[in-house]
């Protein structure tokens, strides 16, 4: 059984999805330190100047987890969240009905930014048609250490193999890690080219771009360019990791 493990991310890029897609669990973690204006409260919309923000004002000290950072309900932001989509996207092809279930969201009064990130998950994995079970990490008993906490989690849903992304070797202690008896792969991630409402084409952007784009056909591209990466991996005679300027994944504990 594959285990990926991510921190909650806002309106989360493609990345985010092909690894939830390529595992057989997929676990939020959701009770490690929130970090402000990375991809936790905000992310990235394709637009006709190249791209733009969108984010999630937040209430929260430092030190906080992630389940414990608040929305501030003080700003009017989910309704400027949806007339900025609405807008950037009026020449998408599939952006209706898809675009009714995310509203349906931002009507919801949202407390804390997890469940809000965890709510976009969801109606995303469905939109998408990816099937993956998800679990949350503050429901397990974890130990706080990034590589014991992964262990930790692998086990607490019967995982015998761990996806880890591209920034794994700058949080892991990869010996004990696979002491532990867990094996380890790395996701070998890359971006599907599709036609964008604007050109040229920019990787990076949230996961709506290319849903709003492609409508049904976008798991199959996604998975269809995750198979030619390999394809052309294995012709080259190695199994070097692809990534794209965009989302870095830098932080302890987050792949």
């Amino acid at each position: 059984m594959v285990v990926a493990i991510h921190q909650p991310q806002y309106l989360p890029w493609l990345g985010y999805l092909d690894k939830i897609d390529r595992a057989d669990v997929f676990v939020v973690l959701d009770n490690v330190q929130f970090k402000k204006n990375e991809w936790q409260n905000r992310n990235r919309i394709r637009t006709a100047q190249g791209w733009q923000w969108v984010t999630v004002p937040v209430l929260h000290r430092f030190g906080q987890k992630i389940n414990e950072v608040r929305v501030n309900s003080g700003e009017d932001w989910a309704a400027k969240h949806v007339r900025t989509i609405e807008m950037h996207y009026a020449r998408a092809p599939h952006r209706e009905p898809l675009m009714d279930g995310l509203r349906a969201i931002y009507r919801q009064p949202w407390e804390r930014l997890s469940d809000l990130n965890v709510a976009v998950l969801r109606w995303l994995l469905t939109a998408y048609g990816i099937t993956t079970p998800m679990r949350i990490a503050s429901e397990m008993s974890l130990r706080e250490e990034p590589t014991d906490r992964l262990i930790d989690i692998c086990r607490a849903v019967g995982g015998d193999r761990y996806l880890a992304g591209a920034g794994a070797a700058g949080y892991m202690d990869r010996p004990r890690f696979e002491a532990s008896g867990i094996g380890l792969e790395v996701q070998d991630f890359h971006h599907p080219v599709y036609r964008q409402c604007y050109e040229p084409f920019m990787p990076g952007m949230a996961a709506i771009d290319l849903l709003f784009a492609c409508g049904g056909e976008a798991l199959q591209r996604l998975r269809a360019t995750r198979q030619e990466g390999r394809a052309l991996a294995a012709a080259q005679g190695n199994s070097a990791e692809h990534t794209v300027p965009g989302q870095s994944e830098t932080e302890p504990g987050v792949l």
